[in-house]
């Protein structure tokens, strides 16, 4: 009279939904889960099968069962299963993803709106007025990365919420405002940005070396990521660039020193594959020439940095000083189009707090793909800074528009015999390159 009837047999003529990762970790389950499934028969395994020792027991005969089973879990599990687990593709057939993005619309601004009054109600928080509404909804935009879309993860949603009704009961106040919501995201992130302070600090006291002022010849200050603990922000970092004499190509040092991964090193090919394009139909590329990040003593991978490295190159080989107020972000292709990269919101915000630690001069901003326009989500002091000129958002759509802004000298264009226009940027490097051409020869 002990027998109790399990989740699978409460479940019987109907469905049961769990997750895979508990089926998986709790001992016996998956493996009477697959049996059950298989033969549709609820059988009640004795106390033997799972411990080395046990006392013998009685055993209910088979349950003939009517389920359906639906787990929850991530595309990796998923994945996983699928490939190791031999039984798995046949007993679960059909997949399902749901996204954790929607497409923004009047409707779906309705509906986020009545999901968060009520969030409100059944955890009797603050009522948000108008403001915290859209300041919720920019959020959701903010992660979902594009401003046409918004998230679906209505979990961190929720935390921001119930943190921003914390913060205006602690003043006493009622409803919640924008100024409450950005204090409560002000408050999240100073809880997670101890790493990016100590890292601004060192940039501030000059232990990290990056300049937000003047010029410098083959040296760009590139943009790249960092992600701890669910936390992202941008970090600048100096890309240099050295050429010289020889045959070797493109060096890259972060290979060379095993520090660099394989999405990059497919960055520094295509990056050879744009030189070749443009500067060696009537001359062979005759160069040795080495990129490097400064003081990255981690892996390196990614390609977000190669037009960074482009500018470098271009720089070295001109003898063109590039501008140290302005940061670079983004992918280039064979063709020297600017492709778009992914966290260009934490990003900018990076570069532009390093450039308001060491004082605003008006100048100083960031060159982001053109694409990525459309992801643009930026703190509000950023805009504030954009709108009053004190910093500057730079969307380029190819090579030759990024170079001009950072050296102020025209790209030039080639004519039909493969000449570039005199006292311009390429022109310098192609007469560089023939120059170091010839000079190969002579000693060969």
């Amino acid at each position: 009279m002990d027998l109790r009837a399990g989740s699978v047999l409460r479940a019987d003529g109907g469905f049961l939904i769990m997750y895979a990762l508990d089926a998986l970790t709790e001992g016996g389950v998956w493996r009477t889960l697959k049996r059950t499934l298989n033969h549709l028969k609820l059988e009640i395994q004795p106390m033997e099968l799972f411990f080395p020792f046990g006392t013998s027991a009685l055993k209910p005969e088979p349950i003939d069962l009517n389920v359906k089973i639906v787990l929850i879990g991530d595309r990796d599990l998923y994945e996983l299963l699928y490939e190791y687990e031999e039984e798995f593709k046949k007993v679960f057939k059909v997949r399902v993803e749901f996204d954790e993005e929607m497409e923004m619309s009047d409707d779906v601004i309705r509906q986020y709106s009545g999901r968060l009054r009520k969030l409100c109600e059944d955890e009797s928080l603050c009522p948000f007025d108008r403001t915290a509404v859209a300041g919720m909804i920019e959020y959701g935009v903010r992660l979902a990365g594009r401003r046409n879309k918004v998230t679906a993860r209505f979990s961190d949603l929720a935390d921001l919420m119930r943190e921003a009704c914390y913060a205006a009961r602690q003043l006493g106040q009622t409803p919640v405002t924008g100024a409450h919501l950005r204090a409560a995201r002000e408050a999240k992130i100073e809880r997670h940005n101890l790493i990016e302070t100590k890292i601004r600090e060192m940039i501030s006291e000059g232990t990290l070396l990056i300049d937000t002022a003047g010029t410098c010849v083959g040296q760009v200050n590139g943009l790249s990521i960092i992600e701890i603990g669910g936390y992202m922000f941008g970090k600048p970092v100096r890309i240099t660039a050295s050429t010289a004499l020889g045959k070797l190509g493109l060096i890259n040092i972060e290979r060379e020193a095993n520090l660099s991964g394989r999405l990059h090193d497919k960055g520094m090919q295509i990056i050879a594959g744009y030189l070749r394009s443009l500067f060696a139909q009537d001359k062979p590329l005759s160069l040795a020439a080495s990129i490097c990040f400064e003081q990255s003593y981690s892996g390196v991978d990614g390609d977000s940095a190669s037009s960074s490295e482009v500018y470098a190159l271009l720089s070295s080989l001109a003898d063109i000083g590039i501008r140290q107020d302005l940061a670079v972000t983004g992918s280039v292709n064979q063709q020297g189009v600017i492709q778009t990269i992914g966290g260009v919101n934490q990003k900018i915000e990076g570069f532009y707090d390093v450039c308001r630690v060491r004082g605003l001069t008006g100048t100083q901003g960031v060159l982001i793909p053109s694409e990525n326009v459309e992801d643009l989500m930026l703190r509000d002091d950023v805009i504030e800074a954009v709108a009053a000129g004190k910093f500057h958002v730079h969307p380029v759509a190819h090579i030759t528009e990024g170079i001009e802004i950072m050296t102020g000298i025209a790209a030039g264009r080639a004519d039909s015999a493969g000449r570039f226009e005199p006292d311009t940027i390429f022109a310098r490097v192609d007469e560089r390159l023939r120059h170091m051409a010839l000079t190969l020869k002579q000693f060969e």
